[in-house]
């Protein structure tokens, strides 16, 4: 396997990228491609939780902040824990990195990241408000609430349902999401119309769960405009970092993509 190391080359959404052309928003979706590290973090590796080299990760967490042309303080990140908690960052907290999963802003010059390596990375706009989210959301996440909790936020800050724009980015598909007879239970318990996320596995007893399109569900029943993209984190080792290939590999570690979208600070500013 070859990385590119020469810079990153984010995935975009086009309907973000729809929000770009005004001139105020920009995102990506980083893949490993245009990082430092090095063995089983190869390429760019972002996660401070890992045991990767420190230097090399703050290396690739600067070179994000670089590609929005912003300089290397501008990342915030957040401790994920899997919870439904919501963070707004300002230039007077970004570097406190509290306990949440995601993070809100209508601060121009901050780049928001979310950290995942199969979970979902949500990257939310509201172009018309200036308000922009990033919201981490495994199963624990999306089933408690991580969604809504974020487009509160962001309304709390002035945007509206009608005006977000909400895209799933490169997560692991439901071919590759096994899951134990007591996960579906906790599912279909909640509500019966779940059992529609769920597929036979050839394990039996087991299934196959659809946590993208259960995510992409949530966000369309809040009111927002919602897509996915269809990149599978399991099944590219070349672009992606995946928590379950490595279990299964039985390797001791993974490495961590970031999904991040900012508010310029001058739209007339670098191209992205």
């Amino acid at each position: 396997m070859t990385v590119d190391r020469s810079a990153p080359k984010p995935v975009r959404s086009a309907i973000l990228d729809e929000l770009s052309s005004t001139g105020r928003i920009a995102h990506g979706f980083f893949s490993r491609a245009g990082g430092v590290s090095k063995g089983l973090y190869r390429g760019l590796n972002v996660g401070l939780g890992s045991s990767d080299e420190r230097t090399d990760v703050t290396e690739n967490r600067a070179r994000v902040s670089r590609w929005f042309g912003l300089g290397d303080d501008r990342l915030v990140t957040v401790h994920q824990v899997h919870s439904p908690r919501v963070q707004i960052a300002t230039f007077e907290n970004r570097n406190e990195r509290p306990q949440a999963d995601a993070l809100v802003t209508n601060t121009p010059g901050l780049v928001l990241g979310v950290l995942t390596a199969d979970c979902g990375p949500i990257l939310f706009a509201d172009a018309e408000a200036g308000v922009v989210g990033a919201a981490h959301a495994g199963w624990r996440g999306a089933f408690d609430g991580v969604l809504e909790s974020t487009l509160a936020a962001m309304q709390d800050l002035g945007a509206r349902a009608e005006t977000t724009v909400a895209v799933l980015g490169p997560s692991i598909s439901q071919s590759n999401y096994e899951v134990g007879p007591e996960f579906v239970d906790r599912f279909v318990e909640a509500d019966p119309a779940n059992q529609a996320y769920f597929a036979p596995s050839p394990k039996p007893g087991y299934a196959l769960f659809d946590l993208k399109q259960f995510t992409v569900d949530r966000l369309r029943k809040a009111g927002v405009r919602a897509e996915m993209l269809p990149d599978c984190t399991y099944a590219d080792e070349e672009a992606w970092f995946s928590y379950r290939r490595s279990t299964h590999r039985q390797e001791p570690d993974y490495g961590r993509q970031i999904s991040a979208i900012a508010i310029k600070e001058d739209a007339h500013g670098p191209a992205f």
